[in-house]
């Protein structure tokens, strides 16, 4: 990545279309929910969602979600993603997402997405998944990826997938607690841990984690910065301020949303730029 021609780095963008497979139209109650949540509608594909960034000069990690064993719908494969990230390495990286239910299979599919497409780390969505982190079946996932010293993002908090549904979709709140990283914190201190988005239940929770254990991180992604809770802008502007990162949940939110609101939401000077570009060098490995 050429960080030094960027304005920031975003740690959290989704790729919602895949131009591989045919759309799969299963499940998709889940999608109208969310687009209800978010006020949003349109999806783009993974290139539109690069020339956006690249008009920006914002650099992005991609990544989807592999669900598949919870909510039975085919995932977007994550070579589709290292392949536009191979296409436009001057500002993408590429992240992968296997669900966790996969077990050895899963691992198996880590180190060759490592070895083979270039993949620089790991997204897990605990809620979404069906699983808790903390839960042996994750470990020989893990286990790569710690091998590896790459980096894995948690979702953590409230989750807009199945909000309002009947049941809230069966999704589980509870498996996406900050505090239950904790066990993989302990047992894989060389794989940084990335706490996404405010963790509202548990903010603080999820900040008491990240002073205690400093092999976790948390990105700001999912919210505008406007609605940040006091305690997080406290921390990210004193003890957290070397493990705090800009990430935004495109499309969910925008980048230039995101960054307008940042400017307001009560930031050090001399703090913006570390989360904006400068903490997530050294996450990636760039520096």
């Amino acid at each position: 990545m050429n960080h030094a021609d960027l304005i920031a780095i975003d740690t959290h963008t989704h790729a919602e279309v895949s131009c591989w497979n045919p759309f799969d139209n299963y499940g998709e109650e889940y999608d109208r929910a969310a687009d209800k949540y978010f006020g949003f509608s349109k999806r783009p594909t993974i290139e539109e969602t690069i020339a956006h960034y690249r008009e920006m000069k914002i650099g992005l990690v991609m990544f989807t979600v592999d669900s598949e064993s919870q909510l039975g719908r085919r995932r977007i494969p994550n070579e589709e993603i290292c392949e536009a990230a191979a296409k436009n390495s001057d500002m993408m990286v590429a992240f992968a997402s296997i669900d966790p239910h996969k077990g050895m299979m899963g691992a198996r599919e880590a180190r060759r997405l490592i070895e083979e497409h270039g993949v620089k780390g790991f997204k897990f969505h605990p809620t979404v998944q069906g699983f808790l982190p903390y839960d042996r079946m994750a470990w020989p996932i893990y286990e790569v990826i710690a091998e590896y010293k790459l980096p894995a993002i948690f979702h953590s908090g409230h989750s807009g997938i199945g909000s309002g549904m009947r049941c809230g979709g069966g999704l589980r709140l509870q498996n996406s607690n900050p505090m239950l990283l904790e066990d993989v914190a302990i047992d894989f201190p060389d794989m940084q841990i990335v706490v996404a988005h405010p963790s509202w239940p548990w903010q603080d929770e999820a900040l008491s984690l990240a002073l205690h254990k400093p092999n976790v991180w948390i990105d700001l992604s999912g919210w505008s910065p406007k609605y940040f809770p006091a305690q997080l802008v406290q921390y990210a502007n004193t003890l957290l301020k070397d493990r705090m990162l800009f990430g935004s949940d495109y499309p969910l939110i925008t980048p230039e949303r995101w960054m307008k609101d940042f400017e307001e939401a009560g930031f050090k000077d001399k703090v913006k730029p570390l989360i904006l570009k400068e903490n997530a060098k050294r996450l990636l490995g760039f520096v």
